[in-house]
């Protein structure tokens, strides 16, 4: 069966902060897209969560505040989490667009 996305997703080296039931600090992104993000973490939110992300793009030295849903969750390792981004502002798709791109030139190379 094929998944259909709306989004290409990119694995990239940036980090996130997180604040749902906790507030959780320089955690990994699995990958990302203009429509949400993975992420590994050992704190689990349930499906349907709420959450604030705060997405640092060091290869840019900017950062996008963001709130997200959590749509997936495994809870068994490899401990991870599918969130989908909620009222992206236009400047914060703008920054993502931009280190996506940057994302893909360099894989191309």
């Amino acid at each position: 069966m094929s998944e259909l996305r709306k989004y290409k997703r990119i694995e990239t080296d940036a980090l996130l902060d997180y604040t749902g039931k906790d507030v959780l600090l320089y955690h990994c992104i699995k990958n990302l897209s203009l429509g949400g993000i993975c992420i590994n973490t050992p704190d689990i939110e349930e499906i349907g969560s709420e959450v604030i992300l705060l997405i640092n793009f060091p290869d840019l030295g900017k950062s996008v505040e963001v709130k997200g849903v959590v749509v997936w969750a495994n809870h068994p390792p490899p401990k991870d989490m599918g969130i989908r981004f909620v009222d992206l502002a236009e400047e914060g798709k703008d920054v993502l667009k931009t280190y996506l791109s940057l994302k893909e030139e360099r894989k191309q190379k």
